[in-house]
């Protein structure tokens, strides 16, 4: 077998045999199989970037998947320098929430079915980041939303998680809609699916316009926009950001998984790899741009006021999201990968540090609650502390090089990029204020849960702390690789990029480098000297504020309304339909009416049949002579004829 087939093959037989034999054979061992597994994707991968970093591209079709006329489709493998690093962020990632589950989920009463699903979610994953054609890509794509279904909603038991499961897949229905119309028109005006022919075919596609109820839209533009729908979808971008948050029903191993290596960087992924196709329309790209900065002070401004832990790093999420999309939007991919592969590790430790904390809290997520967690959780407290420390942007540290090095280039780039390095700027003081204010609330401080709480207080096992260390490590160490040469490194990452992402020209100084730079850092650390006052030094003035200021504080707590906006105008005017008109009309009047009433029709039939019979013999002697008089009469009519 080629050793690239491994990669996505490797967990999909753990899926395979976890989901056949877990329940009744391998139980609690289901975690040794997938484990193993997503090791060997891993160390395959690590062997496939080193071929990569040699020179070498990998691009070959496996079999032939759909050939119908001019149609035809294979199952390929496209592996450059986009693909190799997402190959190592998805598997290493992977495997350490494998091992941290071990202990976490331990004693679950699905435990097997947990192990498969999480094997499955990574074959999805890699099989849409290694594909060389949009439908293996699109097969991908809907595959990790199944299994994101699948895994948000691990105890359907729980109403709130059967609920947060259909919400992720239903409204990542209307992003695909517009996903799927944009891979049928590149197919009906390109004639391919396969991504070299695509970005080889696309420029020829300048000028062209396309009518729309009478108004003439350019093509390329409306093709990178509808991709774009399937991005903001996956990738829970405003308007469709709705659906992470909720996310959080799943269990936190899940969550890690969704936010730091699947899922939610599909589509930051789909746009960088569409980059020839967004390069011709600065429409589009203006249009990544803004939603990408949009979003990310958007969702950063309603983290400033959650108490629930998960979803103040879920709203983080959404947010960190917003600046990668914000960098493909200026044309820096390079940057926007960048900062999707350091976010993996220090977004992967927010959440796994977050269920330490749970675990030795009984499942507590109000951080109202916590407090002085960090004497009886060094390990959970150090890496919490390192991982919110690179997410602030920190110098020396992962999200520090890759975060500067997005807002460097946004700031080169025209009028668009001002603006949306303004409000990246912005977000980066309002990140660092919520992910302090998780640490001063939650491990400084006095404990202010129950005592019964505070008895069983513990650090995590062995098995969860140890991938916390290795995603400290890389939540440190993973922007050494972009180190800007303004400060005297060489960039290795952006150079690797290059040649299939660009790089933007930049023609301001170094001098302006360290200007962007300089700000940067001072509303980081803005940011965390804000928090401390708050939740430290002053801890009443936070209540003041929101008393003061209780019509923003109302809109910050309730998300700015947007569920209850849905709510309105979507889900209800559904339901309504739905009862009135589809389960009244269509179900209670036609199908039950067919259903019941030819049943009914015969029995009326029949009853009346019936009354023929009355059991006297008059009646039926009666019956004979008028039978015969018709007959006579009959025969005679038809004689004269």
């Amino acid at each position: 077998m080629d050793k690239y087939l491994l990669i996505p093959i490797l967990p999909l037989i753990a899926f395979v045999i976890n989901i056949i034999f877990g329940r009744g054979i391998i139980k609690q061992r289901a975690h040794w199989i997938s484990i193993i597994a997503v090791a060997g994707s891993f160390v395959v991968s690590v062997s496939t970037l080193l071929e990569v970093l040699n020179g070498r591209i990998i691009n070959y079709d496996v079999y032939n998947w759909i050939i119908s006329g001019s149609f035809k489709v294979t199952v390929g493998f496209l592996i450059d320098q986009l693909t190799a690093i997402m190959l190592i962020v998805v598997t290493s990632v992977s495997l350490l929430v494998h091992i941290y589950s071990v202990g976490y989920m331990h004693g679950d009463k699905g435990y097997y079915r947990f192990f498969a699903y999480l094997s499955l979610f990574t074959f999805s994953m890699l099989m849409l980041v290694t594909g060389n054609n949009l439908l293996q890509l699109y097969f991908g794509w809907e595959a990790v939303g199944l299994c994101s279904y699948f895994l948000i909603g691990f105890w359907y038991e729980k109403k709130s998680a059967s609920d947060a499961g259909k919400k992720a897949f239903i409204v990542n229905r209307f992003g695909d809609f517009g996903f799927g119309l944009g891979v049928i028109m590149i197919f009906l005006t390109l004639g391919t699916l396969h991504y070299t022919d695509i970005f080889a075919k696309v420029g020829t596609l300048t000028g062209h316009t396309i009518n729309i109820i009478g108004y003439d839209v350019d093509l390329i533009t409306l093709m990178a926009l509808l991709l774009f729908c399937g991005a903001v979808g996956k990738s829970a971008q405003i308007p469709l950001h709705v659906w992470l948050p909720d996310a959080m029903e799943g269990p936190t191993p899940v969550s890690a998984l969704i936010h730091a290596a699947t899922m939610v960087t599909a589509g930051v992924f789909m746009v960088a790899r569409f980059n020839p196709l967004f390069n011709l329309s600065e429409i589009a790209m203006n249009v990544v741009a803004l939603t990408g900065a949009i979003t990310s002070l958007f969702a950063a401004t309603i983290a400033l006021v959650q108490n629930d832990i998960k979803r103040i790093v879920a709203y983080s999420t959404v947010s960190q999201l917003g600046y990668m999309f914000l960098a493909c939007g200026v044309g820096a991919y390079g940057a926007g990968i960048f900062h999707l592969y350091t976010h993996a590790y220090f977004k992967a430790l927010l959440f796994l540090g977050a269920g330490s904390v749970m675990h030795a809290m009984a499942g507590e997520l109000d951080i109202q609650k916590m407090g002085g967690l960090k004497k009886y959780m060094p390990i959970t407290y150090w890496t919490f502390l390192i991982a919110s420390l690179s997410i602030a942007g920190i110098p020396g540290l992962a999200g520090f090089f890759s975060k500067d090095e997005i807002l460097w280039l946004a700031y080169n780039h025209g009028m668009v990029g001002k603006i949306v390095w303004l409000m990246g700027t912005v977000v980066a003081a309002l990140t660092a204020f919520y992910s302090f204010r998780i640490i001063f609330l939650a491990f400084h401080g006095k404990f202010r849960g129950t005592h019964e709480q505070e008895h069983h207080l513990h650090e995590s096992p062995k098995v969860m702390t140890i991938p916390l260390i290795i995603l400290a490590i890389g939540a440190i160490s993973a922007g050494w690789v972009g180190i800007p040469a303004a400060l005297g490194g060489t960039n290795t990452i952006a150079h690797f990029f290059e040649p299939l992402l660009g790089h933007p020209h930049v023609t301001a100084t170094h001098e302006e480098e360290f200007m962007v730079m300089g700000v940067s850092i001072a509303m980081a650390i803005g940011g965390i000297f804000i928090s401390w006052i708050f939740y430290v030094f002053k801890p009443d003035i936070p209540q003041i504020l929101a008393t003061r200021f209780k019509g923003i504080y109302t809109v910050l707590w309730n998300k700015y309304y947007v569920d209850e906006l849905y709510d309105f105008i979507i889900v209800r005017p559904v339901k309504w339909i739905a009862s009135n008109m589809l389960v009244a009309v269509t179900d209670g009047k036609i199908i039950e009416g067919i259903v019941n009433g030819v049943p009914g029709a015969i029995r009326n039939f029949a009853e009346r049949l019936r009354k023929l019979q009355t059991g006297h013999l008059q009646h039926y002697a009666i019956s004979m002579v008028i039978g015969l008089f018709v007959i006579l009469t009959l025969v005679l009519i038809a004689a004269r004829r």
